[in-house]
């Protein structure tokens, strides 16, 4: 790692790196002031849907804030946000939703445990407050999301800061928390839910808050088909509401416009982010069973959540744009099939001593490291081994999202591979050459 510290008068997170000025972007690349090139293998952040670049955007952009770049959404709305709305709630997985923006995955989160609390209290239902998740996980970094998330490097130092909360083991089927495998594990941990339902008292239990397909957390973890569908049924049994989080798998990333649709799950909120503007600006949504938004309404109340730039203009726009261009590129279908072609070409890595697992869906495909392949024995923390590997790939010009700690909450090594919708068979094939040559220098280097 390079330990200089970051020139300039900019706060980095990371104060120990420098960082590579990026100039411009056109397609899966990034070019930065040098003239160096790179491969953008992870979206940015599972981000960039639509790729670097597009003209088109920067013009709707500019169209929208020339003719009004802010309205107050408690006073106005305006045809952007309209749009955006009806755009979405065409593929939502239930009928008549509605649909609240923001500006980012954490407070979409925080706003959805918002919503599913002031709807049980408008019913006189006081004692609902209580979130069930799941480990890994992550939800984002406001501290209620932080909570709910199972990122133990991140919470440490703010635990005195951060509410109760209860979770259950995720599908993850690599690192089974029983040591069982599918089938005949019976799909134990979906049936934890019920437990921990139990255990808090349906009475005190507001939500349960899952993602679909597994996030940087859960390095792409595919569930079992029938997983949601236990889920779905636990829920209703008891009377919980079931809050999706599909920041990253949302508008998309999937093949599909959602995750859900890949288990025919309909949620009663949905919480959509990253991809939605295709980074070209920050917007997230919430989209809500119109039963939920209701109910508030007969009550004569209003969604006691607010912040300035809720339905921005601008960022609706962005939405719109970005949308109409999936849906006319016909970019769906081109996610799945390269996102099948993407996992056949790294399919041939699990070869390799510290290749333990490659799952995925579409093009949002996670690789997780081991130490030991027979014992799926992580590499120890303190040998950084996805860090020094994502440093190695940058410097060939390769881009990849590491996620730490999933094995055990602090051990455990993965790279998220999520590039844009538009990637060709030969940036695969440049992705899957820059991955072997990482690998190899890594194993040279021990």
């Amino acid at each position: 790692m390079d330990f200089r510290y970051p020139q300039g008068s900019v706060f980095y997170r990371n104060l120990h790196h420098s960082y590579p000025l990026i100039t411009h972007g056109q397609g899966a690349y990034l070019f930065d002031k040098e003239g160096r090139q790179y491969l953008d293998a992870s979206g940015g952040a599972a981000v960039v849907n639509i790729g670097h670049g597009l003209k088109e955007f920067g013009e709707a952009l500019r169209d929208q804030a020339q003719k009004v770049g802010y309205l107050n959404g408690m006073q106005f709305s305006h045809s952007p946000v309209e749009t955006l709305a009806q755009q979405i709630s065409e593929f939502l997985p239930f009928r008549e939703g509605k649909l609240y923006f923001l500006t980012s995955g954490s407070e979409a989160i925080e706003a959805s445990i918002k919503l599913a609390r002031q709807y049980w209290v408008e019913q006189g239902q006081l004692s609902r407050y209580r979130i069930i998740s799941r480990m890994p996980s992550y939800h984002g970094n406001t501290l209620t999301a932080l909570s709910l998330s199972a990122r133990e490097r991140y919470k440490e130092m703010f635990r005195p800061m951060l509410m109760e909360s209860l979770m259950i083991p995720a599908p993850y089927c690599y690192r089974c928390f029983w040591k069982e495998a599918y089938p005949s594990c019976h799909v134990k941990c979906a049936y934890e839910l019920e437990k921990s339902i139990k255990k808090l008292g349906k009475e005190n239990v507001s939500a349960f808050l899952t993602e679909v397909i597994g996030g940087a957390s859960l390095g792409a973890a595919v569930p079992p088909p029938e997983y949601f569908h236990i889920i779905r049924k636990i829920c209703d049994d008891y009377g919980i509401l079931l809050i999706a989080d599909e920041v990253m798998t949302g508008a998309g990333r999937t093949g599909k416009w959602l995750a859900c649709h890949h288990f025919d799950l309909a949620p009663d909120i949905i919480v959509m982010g990253k991809g939605l503007t295709g980074g070209y600006f920050p917007l997230s949504a919430l989209a809500v069973r119109k039963n939920i938004v209701d109910l508030i309404h007969e009550k004569g109340k209003s969604f006691l959540h607010f912040q300035t730039f809720t339905h921005h203009p601008v960022g609706c726009a962005a939405g719109v744009v970005t949308l109409s261009y999936i849906k006319n590129h016909n970019l769906l279908e081109k996610c799945s099939k390269m996102g099948s072609s993407l996992f056949e070409e790294l399919s041939s890595l699990c070869t390799h001593p510290h290749v333990g697992d490659i799952r995925g869906e579409g093009l949002l495909i996670g690789i997780e490291f081991v130490q030991e392949k027979e014992t799926k024995k992580p590499f120890p923390r303190e040998a950084r081994y996805t860090e020094n590997f994502t440093l190695k790939a940058i410097k060939k010009g390769l881009v990849l999202w590491p996620n730490v700690g999933h094995a055990d909450g602090v051990n455990g090594d993965l790279i998220l591979v999520a590039p844009p919708f538009i990637i060709g068979q030969n940036e695969i094939s440049q992705i899957l050459h820059l991955l072997r040559e990482t690998l190899l220098e890594m194993k040279s280097a021990k």
